[in-house]
């Protein structure tokens, strides 16, 4: 498998928690965490990756509590679809040898 292939199913691993619970925050980690020392933008994009994961899992739990005064479930929404959207930009990124930063995304990981 190409380096560009493998960062791009590391971007695409996080639709694991569609199959299993919690797939899409384990696989890109465990995957990151593994080949992260092999490629420079492995590492990059793992980060990142792992930078969005922290983030929109944040912005969800602001947006569930939120729903109790309404304005959440619209934010909740929009959240779902960012998060689809963000992963598909970032996996086409990869795939054609760029570094994609999640826009959003809290840099808790440098």
């Amino acid at each position: 498998m190409e380096i560009s292939q493998f960062r791009m199913f590391m971007h695409l691993s996080q639709f694991g928690s569609m199959i299993v619970p919690l797939g899409g925050i384990v696989l890109p980690i465990v995957m990151w965490s593994t080949y992260k020392d092999q490629d420079a933008e492995i590492d990059e994009h793992g980060k990142n990756i792992i930078n969005w994961i922290i983030s929109s899992t944040i912005y969800l739990f602001a947006s569930i509590i939120l729903c109790f005064v309404l304005i959440g479930i619209p934010l909740l929404f929009g959240i779902i679809i960012c998060s689809i959207v963000f992963t598909i930009q970032g996996a086409i990124k990869a795939n054609n040898g760029e570094v994609y930063k999640y826009p959003l995304s809290i840099k808790f990981i440098k």
